[in-house]
């Protein structure tokens, strides 16, 4: 039987303001835990972290939250830790992107050749040094790869976390107004393997597996990091900074279902997801059953 950790990160403090913190909570309600005891799924709830909330930061405007953050990534790793101990896949519930670097730093822990699969309506590899809100979430990428803040950049027990040349960025949009120019030229000589936007439109499962395809050959694991954001705004409205153009609904969960049925699937992080926009539950329970569909067509394969 499959077995699954789920970890609740109720905190939105790398983020531009509140919501995502309650995203944890909103899936709760949405029934995601029985959900997933459905599925035939050996299923450990860890509960949720401390909530965490986003406040303004005007003494540190480059890196906003830089403690707080810290701290709750330090805490994800050693939920994440617990999993790993207990033969469990961590399902990861956030919360801003930031936490993405605890989960990470927990995996590498007993998988040194992880992989991670980035999909996500942005690249995130602004640091604060170039950032112009000091918003961490917008940076996580870059801190992953050892770009940024010495807090977060070493932040795990090796430096840096990731390989560029393990990472997949899947899914971003360079016309979607969101990459400055420092970021756009960090893209463009990285290592990394790039599937933007305009070679998944339309045809999301192939472009999945030929992206799929190329990282695996390099890793034993794979981490799946998700960004609601990827979705296109106008049809799943809910995400923490709406992008336009992106990704429809449909067409992120074929995505997400060829990700999730790779035998060296190792995790999911969902992020942005910020619950203020989703006052009646709507899109939380249409999301949480996109979930649970590419589950359970997926887990068999592990």
């Amino acid at each position: 039987m499959n077995r699954v950790a789920v970890i609740g990160v109720p905190s939105s403090a790398g983020a531009h303001g509140v919501g995502q913190e309650r995203a944890p909570q909103s899936f709760r309600q949405a029934g995601f835990m029985e959900l997933l005891s459905s599925l035939g799924l050996d299923v450990i709830d860890f509960g949720e972290l401390p909530e965490v909330s986003y406040r303004p930061d005007p003494h540190h405007p480059n890196q906003q939250n830089l403690a707080l953050v810290c701290d709750v990534i330090k805490q994800v790793t050693k939920q994440v830790n617990r999993a790993i101990f207990q033969d469990a896949k961590p399902i990861v519930i956030g919360g801003d992107c930031t936490i993405t670097l605890g989960v990470i730093a927990g995996l590498v822990n007993q998988f040194p050749n992880l992989g991670l699969i980035y999909l996500d309506g942005g690249t995130d590899l602004n640091t604060p040094k170039d950032s112009h809100t000091g918003i961490l979430d917008g940076m996580g990428l870059a801190h992953i790869i050892g770009k940024g803040a010495y807090e977060m950049t070493h932040i795990g027990h090796r430096y840096p976390l990731m390989d560029e040349e393990k990472i997949l960025l899947f899914g971003y949009n360079p016309d979607s107004g969101w990459m400055d120019e420092a970021e756009t030229k960090r893209l463009e000589v990285c290592s990394m393997i790039k599937y933007p936007l305009s070679k998944i439109r339309g045809k999301p499962e192939e472009a999945a597996l030929k992206a799929l395809s190329q990282l695996e050959v390099n890793v034993d694991q794979i981490l799946v990091h998700f960004d609601i954001d990827v979705i296109d705004f106008s049809d799943f409205p809910v995400a923490d900074v709406p992008h336009e153009n992106g990704l429809s609904f449909s067409e992120t969960m074929k995505t997400l279902k060829v990700f999730i049925s790779n035998p060296k699937f190792a995790g999911l992080v969902i992020t942005e997801f910020n619950a203020d926009r989703d006052k009646d539950g709507t899109l939380s329970q249409k999301f949480i059953n996109g979930i649970i569909g590419t589950l359970k067509l997926g887990h068999n394969h592990w």
